[in-house]
């Protein structure tokens, strides 16, 4: 018998950051985004976004990888919002890239508790500023020049 535990903290962006996140219907789609992990055996402990980007804690069922798992999400949400383009009318998009961090147990709250707090966070900080932070503070090395390009 396996065991695991694989908390990711994985954000993304729109396309070109355009803010086309609709904070009346981003709940709905939360619920689609749910939905999307639910079908890969997996487990959304929390999501929430900024009209640009979304940030969600989430374990993954080991038999996917994280790129597939991300490839379903970004191209089934895409279609969500592109379907509902009367509520996402300037969704073009995802971005290429993600960003995706690995947290134990013991940190799982304290990044549930960030996730949650993302509205009051982002009147302090910049969605660019936040991800730089991200990275410096994981130990991810990034390149100014090819930073949050497409």
């Amino acid at each position: 018998m396996s065991y695991y535990k694989l908390y990711y903290h994985i954000v993304w962006r729109t396309k070109n950051s355009v803010a086309a996140i609709a904070e009346e219907h981003e709940r709905d789609l939360y619920s689609y985004i749910l939905g999307i992990v639910k079908a890969t055996n997996s487990h959304l402990y929390r999501i929430n976004s900024m009209p640009d980007h979304i940030h969600m804690l989430v374990e993954i069922n080991p038999m996917i990888s994280l790129s597939d798992f991300m490839k379903k999400v970004k191209f089934s949400s895409g279609n969500y919002m592109r379907e509902h383009n009367d509520w996402f009318p300037l969704f073009k998009g995802w971005a290429k890239s993600f960003c995706a961090i690995s947290y134990s147990n013991k940190e799982r709250d304290v990044v549930i508790a960030y996730i949650a707090n993302q509205k009051e966070h982002h009147k302090k900080i910049n969605f660019a500023d936040e991800l730089k932070n991200i990275l410096i503070e994981t130990g991810i090395e990034y390149n100014e020049q090819y930073f949050l390009k497409e």
